[in-house]
């Protein structure tokens, strides 16, 4: 193995701490680690991102798709979810569950491709948007750049970072529901080389849905330290805990969600999940030459999440009630990820090339212990089942409560991977990276005293080639690879059991994609139209021959046409949106899924939101979100209609006031947002009222 490997994350992080005591280069042009504050705030475009090639690259030059929602243009609608604040994107669906964020982009699930500030957050646990300044999803493949995972892409969360200059906000929103919250985004700029910002706030928050209820707390200061005129130097650190009632939702009946109010619960009443969980990244950027700087990125993140949990599980045909199963858990996750990478600017025969070099070193513990509710023996009862229509959230089970699994896994990962943006000429420009990736899994089964090991390794290419023919339209193609080892998504493999799925090579993803981005009216209005090819071409399945076994000659394909626009039309006017056509089906299974749709992807979604915002006084906006019918279920038992949901705001604004009211939809239509099984569907909000006041000092 390559000595580069051997570094631990312990070591290369102090390594790197250490090297701002160097002596530093000329200054370079390269994008510093603080942010302006010049940009338009009510232009909806993110024009720049660094999702998609971790360099600070306009959208226009990026030969893959990728889409970007400002928190701000959700947030007064109450949106503090990923799910909700994705909704209408092409081609992406929320899949989530009560406990975790899980999201669907082109057909695939990307439960665990959640990144932030560019560092993997795999954890399960929801994810709080207050300390969010825009969300950016990659559409395809990422491995080439972040490793395993990313068969649909990624979803990297951008935290609002230190701004000098910028001024402090204090702001109240609370809504017809019961929400009550209170955030303080404050910043002060102690010195010329040192910035200062702190988000904290405290939300509670009462749901249409009987007895569901929540509290999440929220505390992140981050800093921008100019150490040196070459050495910046920018921590952050965040603590959010999320309190809350679980609600698995509403089972189905005869193949659609049961009729039943869109307040019903089948939960107990004494049922909880406790997330609390903290983030601390430091980055050191150093420029050693014009156009040349070396960055290293640690991130450790911690969690606990603890649930008693009572849902549906099934339907008694005798009784004609629900079963339901009660379960509790106790989780700990430990993530440590340490990246150093290269980046600089130099011309060889006339090309302009911009590389990127990395080393990622990655640790990660998982430790979760189950409990369920023992079917036998002294203390145990069984778990009351639910009448349909008159559930009671009092009939909780009070048996003996028994340890299901008790596990602890620890990855070690590591990668090189190396990227060049190549610029032939004013029309054409070239982009090629590839990533070699080992990944160490070891679980341990504390029940049985058992262990079991694997190691894997992969190469994930990428090439993409953008031509601009006119100034302001830019033709791409790109094609893509990634791969997903045996216990790499939810990590943990399963010591000692039967068969050979321990034991499988990683599944792999392709993605052709072609499109072309413009800009329209002077520079005001941007879009992309893609049009992709997405196959996991060797997918798990039973051995036709011996069911005992899996065999990777499965196949699940997703094909579609994606167009996004955003910017400002005319004078006091813009709008952003977007359409998505998929289809996003197993090709090929010997489980009985075969010809199957994945579940909760519509082949049809849009959304468009169209508003009008003079610099001062009054403004206004109005959009639709439209999805289109899906499964709740792999089998494709039960559907869930699609709907379009209407929503708008009002606002009046001064240069220190900000106050506006949003109606979330207005026709107050029945609709279900997303599902887990055909048993847990989760119904969308009703008609409700949010209020937001904004006070800038």
């Amino acid at each position: 193995m390559p000595a580069p490997f051997r570094f631990t994350p312990i070591t290369l992080g102090l390594c790197s701490l250490l090297s701002a005591g160097f002596t530093c280069a000329a200054p370079t042009t390269l994008p510093a680690t603080s942010i302006s504050a010049e940009a338009d705030l009510d232009d909806p475009r993110v024009k720049e991102v660094s999702t998609a090639t971790r360099t600070a690259t306009p959208v226009r030059y990026v030969p893959q798709a990728i889409d970007s929602v400002k928190t701000s243009n959700v947030a007064d609608y109450g949106t503090n979810d990923l799910g909700t604040a994705l909704s209408g994107m092409p081609n992406v669906s929320s899949a989530a569950d009560t406990r975790f964020d899980s999201l669907r982009i082109r057909g695939f699930d990307a439960s665990n491709d959640f990144y932030l500030d560019g560092v993997r957050d795999d954890s399960q646990y929801v994810r709080d948007l207050h300390n969010i300044e825009r969300i950016e999803v990659l559409k395809g493949p990422a491995a080439v750049l972040y490793g395993r995972g990313s068969q649909g892409g990624i979803v990297n969360r951008v935290s609002k970072l230190p701004q000098f200059g910028r001024r402090s906000t204090i702001e109240a929103q609370g809504d017809s529901e019961d929400l009550r919250s209170l955030y303080a985004d404050l910043s002060t700029d102690p010195s010329e080389n040192l910035s200062l910002r702190l988000n904290m706030g405290n939300m509670d928050q009462n749901s249409f849905r009987d007895g569901i209820s929540g509290n999440r707390q929220l505390f992140a200061p981050s800093m921008s330290w100019q150490l040196t005129p070459d050495l910046n130097w920018l921590v952050q650190y965040e603590y959010s805990r999320y309190n809350r009632t679980p609600d698995r939702g509403i089972p189905g009946v005869g193949g659609r969600p049961a009729d039943v109010g869109r307040d019903t619960t089948y939960g107990g009443e004494h049922d909880f999940i406790d997330d609390k969980s903290q983030s601390l990244r430091s980055k050191l950027s150093y420029e050693i030459a014009d156009n040349w700087q070396l960055r290293h990125t640690l991130g450790v993140f911690k969690l606990n999440s603890d649930f008693d949990n009572t849902y549906v599980t099934g339907f008694n045909t005798k009784t004609k009630k629900y079963t339901r199963q009660h379960w509790q858990q106790d989780l700990n996750t430990r993530n440590v990820f340490n990246n150093l990478e290269l980046e600089g600017s130099f011309d060889t025969f006339g090309l302009e090339h911009r590389l990127l070099t990395g080393i990622e070193i990655g640790s990660q513990r998982r430790d979760p212990i189950l409990y369920n509710a023992a079917p036998s023996g002294p203390g145990s009862r069984p778990v009351p089942e639910q009448n349909l229509y008159n559930p009671d959230r009092g009939l909780v089970h009070t048996g003996r409560m028994q340890t299901f699994s008790n596990s602890h896994t620890e990855v070690e990962s590591r990668a090189v991977y190396v990227q060049d943006q190549l610029r032939l000429n004013d029309q054409w420009q070239l982009l090629a990276g590839l990533r070699y990736d080992t990944f160490d899994i070891e679980s341990t089964n504390k029940l049985k005293n058992i262990s079991e090991d694997r190691d894997s390794h992969s190469t994930s290419p990428r090439v993409g080639v953008v031509w601009t023919p006119l100034q302001n339209h830019s033709f791409y193609a790109s094609w893509t690879k990634t791969f997903s080892p045996v216990g790499g998504g939810l990590i943990g493999i399963t010591p000692g059991v039967a068969g050979n799925t321990n034991d499988l090579s990683p599944e792999l993803t392709k993605q052709k994609e072609i499109g072309v981005k413009s800009d329209w009216f002077d520079n005001r209005l941007s879009t992309t139209l893609a049009v992709y090819e997405l196959e996991l071409y060797n997918r798990r399945t039973s051995d036709p021959d011996n069911p005992g076994l899996m065999v990777l000659t499965g196949e699940q394909r997703s094909r579609g046409i994606e167009l996004t626009a955003a910017g400002k039309i005319t004078g006091n006017w813009s709008m952003r949106g977007g359409v998505g056509i998929q289809d996003a089906t197993v090709v090929k299974d010997n489980n009985g899924l075969e010809g199957k749709r994945v579940t909760n992807v519509a082949k049809h979604n849009a959304s468009v939101f169209l508003t009008w915002k003079p610099e001062m006084g009054w403004y206004a906006e109005t959009g639709l979100t439209l999805v289109g019918d899906r499964f709740a279920d792999n089998a494709n038992t039960t559907v869930l209609p699609g709907y379009g949901r209407w929503d708008a705001l009002a606002g009046f604004r001064q240069k220190d006031w900000d106050l506006r009211a949003a109606l979330n939809n207005i026709t107050d239509h029945t609709y279900y947002a997303s599902s887990t099984s055909a048993f847990q569907i989760q119904p969308g909000a009703p008609r409700s009222l949010v209020v937001t006041g904004t006070y800038s000092f």
